[in-house]
């Protein structure tokens, strides 16, 4: 049983139970929830402590999964770790969806993330300005419709990248699998 700490498999699943796991928990039971109990403003201080882990997960999950890609036991078959992602055989099955889920995790964590922090800072001087909060029912001043429609748009943006990188995540995990006897 110790040998097999020795090998790429234990730290493979590891990794992919760890970044399915994260992503399905945030996506579908956290976010939803703290939505629901927490105001508003406590909501929004939460997701953006949040936020940089999880997509930090997102980023760096499918860089050890590539290193951790376990090749076949045969040893004329694909190679293990980076050797075995780039193998022509798993273009579509291994480098696309881990290469999906690096590039849009780090699009969140890098640019779609800050630009949305940026937009919720700029709306909460708004709502100093305005007297009303950029949530509250009702007209809101030109500048406030314009910052609430900047972040409804990244907000947007960062949430379908966010389920391409689970459907890429889960595409990975049905190539992974149909490699178990």
């Amino acid at each position: 049983m110790s040998h097999i700490l020795l090998t790429l498999a234990p730290y493979q699943v590891l990794t992919y139970g760890t970044l399915l796991g994260t992503q399905v928990f945030h996506t579908f039971i956290n976010s939803i929830l703290s939505f629901k109990v927490l105001e508003r403003p406590q909501f929004a201080t939460l997701q953006r402590a949040v936020f940089p882990a999880y997509f930090g997960i997102q980023t760096a999950a499918p860089v050890l999964l590539a290193l951790t890609y376990p090749g076949s036991k045969n040893p004329f078959g694909v190679p293990s770790s980076l050797a075995g992602v780039f193998h022509p055989s798993n273009r579509w099955g291994v480098l696309v969806p881990l290469g999906t889920i690096f590039v849009t995790g780090l699009v969140n964590l890098t640019y779609l993330l800050p630009e949305t922090n940026k937009m919720t800072d700029l709306r909460r001087e708004q709502e100093k300005k305005d007297a009303k909060a950029s949530y509250e029912k009702g007209a809101h001043s030109e500048e406030m419709a314009v910052l609430n429609k900047k972040f409804g748009q990244l907000h947007g943006i960062s949430s379908l990248t966010n389920l391409i990188t689970l459907i890429a995540t889960i595409v990975y995990g049905v190539n992974l699998s149909s490699r178990l006897e």
